[in-house]
């Protein structure tokens, strides 16, 4: 999504048809790929929470130029803190919130969020518990990861969508030579579908390679009134592969901090290295949560997301950036 001008457009499958994947084997391709989380231990490495968040040795609030090009003035970490916008209730939740008290003209900036890990990693199980996100007219919320070399170093979307969107968006971004083979619809969840094929990305082109999961409690409002949930991204060099659990729904194995992802089923999403050198297109990835304000997706698919009127007339509107907050409860990375 996020690192330059990413607005995701909703491709029909069939104009995605003509792709051609590589001649694997369907047995051979589920057995390779599940060899890794049946023999693989995993032991937590770091674990975020709470005041974590707010740590600058541990995050790092962006306070730059939005690079989507939205109406967003991102904060610094004390600004954000002084204007109630990152802060920790008396429960341990981290809140990450978007603005909802100043009223602007239309075409004014709103203040906003966005934080990323001060470090990086090259692989690893990451598991995510949000009790909320942010959604509404003009939001653009994601949790994601990204190189320092953008597209070369790649970049992953866990969670993304924009303004009254129900479901999420899970994507790759990558420099040349990376796809989905079309053969993988078979290996994820009967929620999800597949939207475009090809991961390279560029200024010029950048929807990446996606996948929908249409289950209405992964995004939103859907998301928020079941009191949120988790989720998981494993990341190898075999593959790297997302799942979501809506808060009923966590697996115990997750909640014990003994994650065992073999054990929880098809995922939301599978990229394979069969069509993608994962290895080479994906490394030093610092984790990012923000939520920006209109931009490109945002303002693209205004209206076709059951928003009225135009984005920077929403924008100055304190009222509707109401449920325009992350609640946090932790995430922790794993290494096996």
């Amino acid at each position: 999504m996020h690192f330059l001008s990413g607005f995701l457009l909703s491709l029909p499958l069939a104009s995605l048809a003509g792709h051609k994947s590589r001649s694997f084997g369907q047995n051979h391709r589920r057995a390779a790929l599940k060899a890794r989380n049946t023999t693989s231990t995993y032991v937590l490495e770091d674990y975020y929470q709470g005041q974590s968040f707010l740590n600058s040795s541990l995050w790092t609030f962006f306070d730059d130029t939005d690079p989507t090009a939205g109406l967003v003035n991102y904060q610094s970490s004390s600004d954000a803190q002084s204007k109630g916008l990152a802060y920790v209730q008396d429960d341990g939740t981290t809140v990450l919130a978007v603005d909802n008290t100043t009223t602007l003209t239309s075409g004014q900036y709103r203040d906003s969020v966005r934080i990323a890990t001060t470090k990086s990693y090259n692989g690893g199980l990451f598991i995510a518990d949000f009790y909320a996100m942010p959604y509404g007219c003009a939001t653009w919320p994601a949790f994601w990861s990204v190189g320092p070399n953008w597209p070369d170093q790649g970049e992953i979307d866990i969670i993304e969508g924009v303004n009254l969107n129900t479901h999420n968006q899970l994507t790759l971004h990558s420099g040349a030579d990376c796809a989905i083979e079309s053969t993988l619809s078979s290996l994820v969840s009967g929620n999800s579908t597949i939207g475009n094929l090809q991961c390279a990305s560029s200024a010029s082109s950048n929807t990446g390679c996606t996948y929908i999961d249409n289950d209405a409690r992964s995004y939103g409002q859907g998301f928020n009134q079941q009191g949120g949930g988790v989720y998981a991204m494993d990341w190898n060099t075999d593959a790297i592969k997302m799942w979501f659990f809506s808060r009923d729904d966590i697996p115990s194995d997750i909640t014990e901090k003994s994650p065992n992802p073999s054990s929880w089923g098809e995922p939301a999403a599978l990229f394979s290295n069969s069509a993608c050198d994962i290895g080479s297109h994906f490394s030093e990835h610092t984790l990012t949560i923000n939520t920006d304000v209109c931009g490109g997706w945002t303002e693209s698919a205004f209206s076709s997301s059951g928003c009225s009127g135009t984005c920077a007339d929403t924008v100055a509107d304190p009222s509707n950036f109401d449920n325009a907050r992350w609640k946090i409860n932790y995430i922790a990375t794993y290494q096996s």
